[in-house]
């Protein structure tokens, strides 16, 4: 009999572990609080905010099922122990019984305090006042920022880091943390480095920042992420990024061959546009640096190879474009980008290194 009590145990363990901390294939089937409870959470996209509130709320609830439910299973499982008739079950289970009935009533009743008050008086929502005269205001705010396409994301389901034109969040399985952009500072405290990553084949570096307010109402708090994506963050956060501790940041692949195409480039021959042409437009990939390469072909003669004179204006900047050559790639050998080749965005001509062109 106890080693049916251990295995099934064992086994609660497992499935309570899934429950709080769900991994991919929990996600894949569904098998979380957001899925199951999706017809009332309503959208995310739509009442972020709100979305938040409510799913919060439910994992507290859910959370607080999973002890009770552990004695209400072992009681089939192991009924030698009579926990189906308390009065007669040892005084340790007795008081295991009382302690996750109190924590399932406290998680309950707290639920129902928190909606009864329309969720003013959530956590959520307390941290809201603090940015302005009225929290549901600030949350119509963030509602509409996180609604853009622009907006930064990064990290598993459970441990999200979400940065929009003014806000700087981190959703985590009991609260969002929120920080007004204009209001704060980050800091790199540390990093983590990992031979052996699932997300790459070349390992991988994680990077811990503290987001520290002047709000005095805000507590810092901080937030992970791959420092392949510590670019794309900076670009986002108006707020300074601080290194004081120095710490080494190791670029993502396609940054360091973003440095070498641009030190190429930086020795091809430069396009001078046409007399009376007009300006060129911002690129049609970022929509935010205006376009400053054309692709040329020069690096044989024009009858010779398989480059081909491309007849496109100056559509793309420097970046976009290194990131469409890189993308064309073979993923598995980085060491050959550099002399390959690749069709342009626009027109399909074939096109290397040695074929972009800066404006004069």
């Amino acid at each position: 009999m106890a080693s049916e009590e251990f295995i099934y145990s064992l086994a609660y363990l497992l499935i309570a572990v899934c429950v709080v901390v769900p991994p991919t294939e929990f996600r894949a089937a569904g098998l979380t609080v957001q899925n199951l409870l999706s017809t009332w959470l309503g959208s995310e996209d739509v009442y972020f905010i709100h979305y938040h509130i409510k799913r919060t709320t439910a994992t507290v609830v859910v959370h607080s099922l999973l002890p009770i439910g552990y004695y209400i299973g072992l009681s089939f499982v192991a009924p030698d122990l009579n926990l189906q008739t308390p009065w007669e079950a040892n005084t340790l289970w007795q008081l295991y019984l009382l302690a996750s009935t109190i924590y399932l009533i406290c998680a309950s009743a707290l639920a129902v305090y928190w909606q009864s008050h329309k969720w003013s008086c959530h956590r959520m929502a307390r941290t809201l006042s603090y940015h302005g005269t009225s929290w549901r205001a600030v949350a119509a705010a963030i509602d509409i920022e996180f609604r853009r396409i622009d907006k930064f994301t990064s990290g598993p389901p459970g441990a999200r880091v979400i940065i929009t034109d003014s806000w700087i969040m981190k959703v985590s399985a009991y609260n969002v943390n929120v920080a007004h952009q204009q209001d704060c500072h980050l800091n790199i405290l540390k990093s983590e480095d990992h031979s052996i990553s699932h997300e790459s084949s070349t390992g991988a570096q994680f990077l811990t920042i503290e987001v520290i307010s002047v709000n005095g109402n805000i507590k810092p708090f901080t937030i992970r992420l791959n420092s392949s994506e510590y670019r794309d963050l900076k670009d986002k956060v108006q707020a300074p990024v601080v290194n004081a501790r120095n710490v080494v940041i190791t670029q993502s692949l396609t940054d360091r061959f973003l440095d070498a195409f641009r030190e190429q480039v930086a020795h091809n021959p430069r396009y001078h546009l046409p007399e009376g042409s007009v300006e060129p437009d911002p690129c049609i990939g970022c929509m935010q640096i205006t376009s400053n390469v054309k692709l040329q072909k020069f690096c044989e003669d024009a009858s010779q190879g398989e480059c081909v004179q491309c007849y496109c204006r100056p559509m793309w900047c420097m970046e976009c474009m290194c990131k469409w050559f890189a993308n064309r790639q073979d993923q598995r050998q980085p060491e050959t980008w550099m002399s390959g080749k690749s069709p342009c965005p626009t027109c399909r001509s074939k096109f290397c290194v040695l074929d972009v062109c800066r404006l004069a």
